[in-house]
């Protein structure tokens, strides 16, 4: 007797409590909008295939409706807001990456450029330019060379040429010499037998 008096106490107590909380609506399963639509049309009733709704869960849906709309709205406005200032951020990190690429442009330019002679030369002119000397330089060397090494075998040629006469004119310079020494010692002697001759007169 206890037990069914319980239970039939609990379930009144339920009861009581399922009716009390119909108007406000407080407990839902679904909070959103289209649960609380569903939750709406679940608890009306039909009449002649009209729903009748009650004013309180209609007033209770409108204001949650407007709630949301008022939340969407101000939702959208800081969406707005933080696109806004993104916006500005990302032209912000334009012009600095704009800026960045101009300057690394700058500095890659005076990094290739080579100063020659107060002449600006990119880095591959400048090996060209340079390489070009180099040859061109190698080219008069080795013209200076052969013309200095014809030179110098000339200058043997006729040093030799210039030693053989000398050595020829000493020869003939010694050959003189000894005939002007035999003829003067042939003068002498005809000149002592010439004195000879005289003194026996």
């Amino acid at each position: 007797m206890k037990r069914i008096l319980f239970t039939f106490t609990a379930v009144l107590l339920i009861s009581i409590a399922s009716k009390a909380q119909l108007p406000g609506d407080s407990i839902r399963t679904d909070p959103s909008l289209s649960g609380q639509y569903q939750s709406l049309l679940s608890k009306s009733r039909t009449l002649d295939g009209y729903k009748l709704i009650n004013p309180v869960r209609l007033s209770q849906f409108w204001k949650n409706v407007r709630d949301s709309l008022t939340t969407t709205h101000k939702q959208l406005l800081s969406t707005r807001k933080e696109s806004q200032n993104f916006q500005k951020e990302i032209d912000e990190m334009k012009k600095q990456v704009s800026g960045a690429q101009s300057s690394l442009a700058s500095s890659n330019a005076k990094l290739n450029e080579i100063s020659f002679i107060g002449i600006g030369f990119t880095k591959s002119n400048y090996n060209i330019f340079v390489w070009g000397l180099i040859a061109a330089l190698g080219i008069t060397l080795t013209i200076v060379i052969l013309r200095s090494a014809k030179n110098i075998h000339e200058a043997k040629y006729r040093t030799s040429l210039y030693e053989e006469v000398n050595q020829e004119y000493q020869n003939y310079k010694a050959k003189s010499n000894e005939k002007e020494k035999k003829l003067a010692r042939e003068l002498q002697d005809e000149r002592n037998k010439l004195e000879e001759l005289k003194s026996k007169k």
